[in-house]
Formats: structure tokens, C-alpha cells, sequence
């Protein structure tokens, strides 16, 4: 019996760089509601982003967000993953030796950047629409760090090389999506993530799908009783799925129809 659906957004519900849902994809929402299926959106994005992706639903349905850093379910956080902060400024002062790179830095209240780069600052703020603020320098910031992330226009590869030899040991780096590698707090990832919120849903693991497309996603996809990797995965995502599928629209219409 299906009890839960979780899914991943950028490269997953959102394709093609999208920042728009298909309006199509709340009547879903509702309709899987009606049959006793909870929605999970389940994210790097930080949750104000999140809200605002899913305002039409976005009452009757869950989050994990900031990779598994913030859980909440009906405004209640359900659990939070932070980044010692000793941690968090090495970090910091790494990303000055990689300087083509844009920093992100997620707390609960909000995200910071101290990034001068227009293209950056427009994107977060025009395209994905974060509630983000620009400071002088992210090493002033006091409030606890729920997740770091970096942004290179130009893909991941040499970013994800660099920064998994600096910090692989110490924490968790992913790819997330085409543009961003995250540094998930420790014991935080969509998996620990979803696993606790469904404990406070009352949930099993088994009675639920996930949907994701990169590294970030594979502990949720793992922890599903069915997961779906896409079909534009990152390389190796497919292992840690039980299906591949070009969309997830087209799943949720299947189950929404009894299929």
C-alpha cells in the first residue's frame, strides 16, 4: 500500500532548469491526498523556496529541506541537522582558493551570500527566488549553519574534485543538480531526513516512493520501499533505485488512477 510519495525537485520535478512546477502536479497532490497518499517534497532548496514552489498545496503536503537540514511538517520543525561551526569557516576559508565559485550559506531564518557576483545574486534572488540576503563577509554570520552550498555556472566537476579532497573525511559533499555541490551537516541527508518525518507521520518506509536524480537523493531513494531514479540521473544514480522513468508526473498520474 502506497502511504507516502517523496521526490526531489531540480532535475527531478523540475526538468530542463525549470523554476516553475506544472500546475498539473498540485491537482495531483490533492488527488493523491484524497486517496491517503502524503506528499513530500524533499530538497536542497532552502523551505521559504519551497513553500512558495508548492503555494497552492503548500498547507497540505511536507518538506525536507536544505538536504535533509530542515524537516517540517504543518510549521513544525521536525528535525534540524547543523555544521559545527569550526567546520563551517575552514569551509569558508576554502572557497577562497577556489574563487569560481559562489558561496551559499543556509540557517533557519534565511540564507547569506557574500558573493559580488550579479549573475549569482539575480539567480538566487529573480530565478530560484530565496529569501537571501548579501553580507560583507559570511565569517560574521552567528546564527547556527544548517547547510553550505556552492554554485559554478559552469558544472560541478572541478568544484566536487576539489572540495571532496579538502572535506570528504570530515562531511558529506554532493552534487546537487548541475550548478551545486552541498555540505550536508553531519547525520543529515534526505534519508535520515525522511526517516524522521515519517516517524512522525506514523509512517513505514516500505509503504513509499521516492523520486531523485543525484547523489544528494540516494539515501532517500535507499530508504523508499519503491524509488524511481530519472532518467537524465546522474551516473550511478540507477543503481539505488528500483525503476528508471522520464517523468514523475506521469507516475503520479498512474497512481492517482489506481493504475
Amino acid at each position: 500500500m502506497i502511504r507516502y510519495i517523496a521526490s526531489d525537485l531540480d532535475g527531478t520535478l523540475l526538468l530542463n532548469g525549470a523554476q516553475e512546477l506544472d500546475p498539473e502536479v498540485f491537482s495531483l497532490i490533492l488527488r493523491l491526498k484524497e486517496k491517503g497518499i502524503h506528499f513530500i517534497a524533499a530538497s536542497g532548496r532552502q523551505y521559504y523556496s519551497l513553500r512558495n514552489l508548492f503555494r497552492p498545496v503548500a498547507d497540505q503536503i511536507s518538506y525536507i529541506a536544505e538536504n535533509g537540514s530542515l524537516c517540517i511538517h504543518d510549521h513544525q520543525v521536525i528535525s534540524r541537522g547543523l555544521i559545527p561551526r569550526e567546520l563551517g569557516l575552514r569551509i569558508l576559508d576554502a572557497v577562497r582558493e577556489f574563487p569560481r565559485c559562489d558561496c551559499l550559506l543556509s540557517c533557519e531564518s534565511r540564507c547569506y551570500t557574500d558573493s559580488r557576483n550579479p549573475r549569482f545574486i539575480d539567480h538566487m534572488k529573480n530565478v530560484v527566488r530565496y529569501d537571501m540576503e548579501v553580507v560583507p563577509d559570511l565569517r560574521d554570520i552567528q546564527e547556527p549553519f544548517l547547510k553550505m552550498a556552492m554554485c559554478d555556472f559552469r558544472g560541478t566537476k572541478e568544484m566536487e574534485h576539489f572540495f571532496q579532497n579538502r572535506f570528504a573525511s570530515q562531511i558529506k559533499v554532493v552534487t546537487s543538480g548541475n550548478l551545486w555541490v552541498d555540505f550536508i551537516a553531519p547525520g543529515a541527508n534526505k534519508g535520515t531526513g525522511l526517516a524522521r518525518l515519517l516517524d512522525h507521520l506514523g509512517l513505514s518506509p516500505e509503504d513509499g516512493i521516492a523520486f531523485g536524480d543525484q547523489y544528494n537523493d540516494v539515501e532517500m531513494l535507499q530508504l523508499a520501499g519503491t524509488s524511481y531514479a530519472m532518467s537524465g540521473a546522474a551516473p550511478g544514480i540507477a543503481y539505488y533505485s528500483t525503476y528508471v522513468t522520464d517523468s514523475v508526473v506521469e507516475v503520479l498520474q498512474d497512481i492517482a488512477a489506481g493504475v
